[in-house]
């Protein structure tokens, strides 16, 4: 083991030359140690190669040799030699050169490099003081990897791309036994044309010819916040905004950027720079009403189950898009008739409320589902039950979901009757979703400022909810304590401190599911019919992001910091609208990365679900 001086960091490399860690200016470790999910196998600088003449993994160099500065490796398998030279310093640079040793051409299929990131959900404390959240952008030439602290703190550590193209990235090492609260190995693919073709706009093949080489060139640096880290890259494409309307125009910038882009077609688009290197992607969709109402339909002629005799005929349920049929349950609650499904119920209800859609088939529908929350999950004692099978099965979420529906069906009472059950479970110490409006729109102060008490005296030991630590608790912890800093009873700077933990989640990648989307890498498996593990973007609890930045006290922040706010709450909102196509259908789960262990991935799930809370929030804010 040999370490090396980065800056104002330390890295650490292996006797067989790959990076086993790296040490934070603070001390805090910047990637995965040895232990459940992470083992020398999958070190830095570790990889695959997928080619026409077979595929290999490469470990142990063929050759080795050490200087004061860093490291050399040789590799080889099949026809090709990998050369890896490691150089640190001010900054630490890697650069990787694949060379076709043999007479005949070799395609390269799949080229992929282990960068194993801290990214883990231990506990809130561990995760704040000792983690960091990698946010990963594989746009050809312009590819970097940005590497924060999860408390937000600086300095960071920027990756950019200084030769070559990065065109993918996969996870690997997602299994149910490591759960939610690990993300997993991060790959950084030249291409993974060989597993995932279609991939982030689509994967290059690269032909070596005998005698010649791939080349690219990474270097890494510590600054002090992603600004300082973009100030110094120059993108060859860029946007300033990633979404707008159909028949709208947006800017591209960059050095090698056409000047706009426009369509009058719905959907993502890919554009990409005059020279092919490097590539963006944008969003052009319908209008709000167009999208709501047209959703409202689908979850109307599809997502109930009027073949039941009772009540529960008129539940909102998931609905599995490649065989049209509707989804039983059973055990696997995420698919159930309550919980989060909720969310179609709210939809119609904010349809209805704007004038939209058939008013009296509307208000049939919302009076049949009150009929079956009263009569399956409602109990007098304002508890809600899991669902309309799992009674006596209490889950806190679900309460101010729940309490809104009826606040929105004009049931005052019943609504404060569940706020108060709540509490009488346990609310105070659980970080449930659309607290601070609700507690501050059913007058219950007492409560409101009580529980935002609690949470401040929690300080950095927040108790662990259904994941160890995620964005969907500190967003609701911020939605809570901004409602309560109007009562005047709650100092600003609790909420100032806490704001970097919530940002620090997500980048602003030239990508519309990416830019200011927070991290979130379990939903596709709980939620979704694939059961796919990995990084999805968006994913509509993104959405309390956007709330939390919408309701943040301006008094609290700068002119600057209360744009970039601004900015953020749309292009969250609007990143979501990429869930709901043209006909009604949605998805409840867009799987990012090109491949999950091994799987083919970067598609959507056929399942619709849970995810029409995104457009409940946009038309909240966006109507």
């Amino acid at each position: 083991m040999e370490s090396f001086a980065f800056s104002r960091g330390t890295v650490e490399v292996a006797d067989d030359g790959a990076v086993t860690q790296v040490l934070h200016p603070d001390g805090r470790r910047v990637l995965l140690d040895d232990g459940v999910v992470h083992d020398s196998l999958h070190a830095w600088g570790k990889g695959f190669v997928i080619t026409d003449r077979g595929a290999f993994r490469f470990d142990a160099p063929a050759f080795t040799r050490w200087r004061s500065s860093g490291i050399d490796l040789m590799y080889q398998f099949g026809d090709l030699e990998l050369r890896v030279g490691r150089r640190f310093g001010e900054q630490w640079t890697e650069t990787y050169e694949l060379r076709n040793t043999g007479d005949t051409p070799v395609e390269l299929g799949s080229v992929a490099i282990s960068t194993p990131y801290r990214d883990v959900y231990t506990s809130s404390r561990e995760s704040l003081t000792g983690a960091v959240h990698a946010h990963v952008w594989t746009g050809g030439a312009d590819a970097w990897v940005w590497a924060t602290p999860m408390d937000g703190s600086g300095p960071g550590l920027g990756l950019q791309l200084k030769e070559g193209e990065l065109w993918a990235y996969s996870v690997e090492s997602r299994e149910p036994g490591t759960s939610s609260n690990i993300r997993g190995h991060i790959y950084l693919h030249v291409t993974d044309h060989a597993r995932s073709p279609h991939a982030m706009g689509g994967q290059p093949a690269i032909t070596l010819a005998p005698g010649a080489t791939y080349r690219w060139t990474w270097q890494l640096a510590w600054y002090d916040d992603l600004p300082a880290f973009h100030a110094d890259r120059e993108p060859l494409i860029d946007a300033p905004r990633l979404a707008a309307e159909v028949g709208e125009t947006l800017e591209l910038i960059g050095a090698a950027a056409p000047s706009e882009i426009r369509s009058d077609v719905p959907g993502v688009r890919h554009v990409d720079s005059t020279d092919g290197r490097s590539r963006i992607a944008v969003l052009f969709h319908e209008p709000l009403r167009v999208i709501a109402e047209r959703r409202v339909r689908f979850v109307l002629d599809h997502q109930r189950r009027p073949e039941l005799a009772d009540s529960r005929k008129y539940a909102f349920v998931p609905y599995d898009n490649d065989s049209g049929l509707t989804v039983l349950s059973s055990a696997w609650r995420d698919w159930s008739d309550a919980r989060e499904r909720v969310g179609m119920a709210l939809l119609l209800q904010e349809v209805r409320d704007r004038g939209w859609g058939d008013r009296a088939e509307l208000d049939e529908a919302l009076s049949g589902y009150e009929q079956f929350v009263r009569e399956h999950l409602l109990d007098a004692e304002g508890t809600i039950q899991d669902d309309s099978v799992h009674q006596n099965a209490v889950r806190l979420y679900n309460f101010p979901w729940f309490a809104r529906f009826l606040l929105g069906q004009g049931d005052r009472a019943g609504a404060t009757r569940i706020l108060n059950r709540y509490y009488e479970l346990g609310g105070d110490h659980f970080l449930a979703f659309d607290l601070g409006p609700l507690l501050s729109e059913l007058g219950l102060h007492d409560q409101l400022v009580r529980h935002a008490q609690t949470f401040i005296a929690y300080g950095d030991e927040l108790p662990p909810h259904e994941v160890n630590y995620e964005q969907s608790m500190v967003a609701p912890l911020l939605e809570l304590l901004a409602a309560a800093y109007q009562t005047g009873e709650i100092d600003g700077a609790e909420l100032t401190r806490r704001l970097p933990w919530l940002t620090a989640f997500a980048a602003d990648q030239p990508d519309v599911r990416l830019r200011h989307v927070p991290i979130r890498h379990w939903d596709g498996y709980w939620f979704g019919r694939l059961r796919l593990w990995g990084d999805v973007f968006p994913h509509y609890w993104s959405a309390l992001s956007a709330v939390v930045y919408a309701a943040w006290p301006r008094e609290l922040v700068s002119a600057e910091q209360a744009d970039w706010l601004d900015r953020a709450d749309e292009a969250i909102l609007r990143a979501n609208l990429v869930s709901f196509a043209s006909d009604g259908s949605a998805t409840c789960a867009f799987v990012y990365p090109s491949c999950v262990n091994g799987q083919p991935a970067h598609l959507a799930d056929p399942l619709a679900n849970d995810q029409d809370w995104a457009l409940v929030y946009a038309l909240r804010r966006l109507s």
